[in-house]
């Protein structure tokens, strides 16, 4: 009897199913936000920041910062060219909140942003990232403490989600505030002059 040769029957490699480690409930920062489904170790990555990638363009006339009382979007800008849109086809990272003593941080690697934890975190511990929006110089005192305020209550917390001022942008506001104040008047009158 002469062997046959016998194609292998075609063997379908198993779906890989990535579970989220953390859930979306209500969070006492804002709104909702992503909560630890398990403990979390320092430097394990624990998502892709995912969504529609648009230009600033675009990303700028779907979201008037100006138009509303407080800022609210699910925007990511990833290269000086695009911006990821989490609000369109994104996923559950666009509900982790901002902190200013954050366990996570965003890392753009090729264009692409993920979330890593930078500290352990406990089962149930809400995950939160420094947003550190950009300035462009022409946010006012007034909307960097409504328009752009933090919420996240540590005590490291700096009033705003607005990326910290650099040594010389700390300056020029203290000069531009003492500008602002009237000179002492020479000839002011006080309670000691007889």
């Amino acid at each position: 009897m002469a062997s046959r040769k016998v194609k292998p029957a075609s063997v379908k490699s198993p779906k890989v199913v990535v579970v989220q480690p953390f859930v979306v409930k209500t969070s006492r920062i804002a709104g909702r936000g992503g909560f630890a489904a398990r403990d979390i170790h320092t430097g394990e990555r624990v998502a892709e920041y995912l969504g529609e990638r648009v230009s600033h363009a675009v990303a700028d006339a779907r979201y008037d910062d100006h138009a509303t009382a407080m800022h609210h979007t699910f925007l990511f800008a990833v290269t000086r060219q695009t911006v990821i849109d989490a609000a369109v086809d994104g996923n559950d990272t666009r509900f982790l909140n901002h902190s200013c003593d954050a366990n996570c941080e965003a890392v753009i690697e090729r264009s692409r942003v993920f979330i890593d934890a930078i500290n352990d975190i406990r089962k149930g511990e809400e995950l939160t990232y420094d947003y550190a929006y950009t300035r462009d110089g022409s946010e006012t005192d007034e909307e960097e403490y409504t328009l752009y305020g933090c919420r996240c209550g540590t005590k490291k917390c700096r009033g705003t989600i607005l990326a910290p001022l650099t040594p010389a942008e700390l300056k020029k506001r203290a000069a531009a505030a003492k500008k602002r104040h009237h000179p002492r008047h020479a000839a002011a009158r006080t309670a000691h002059e007889g």
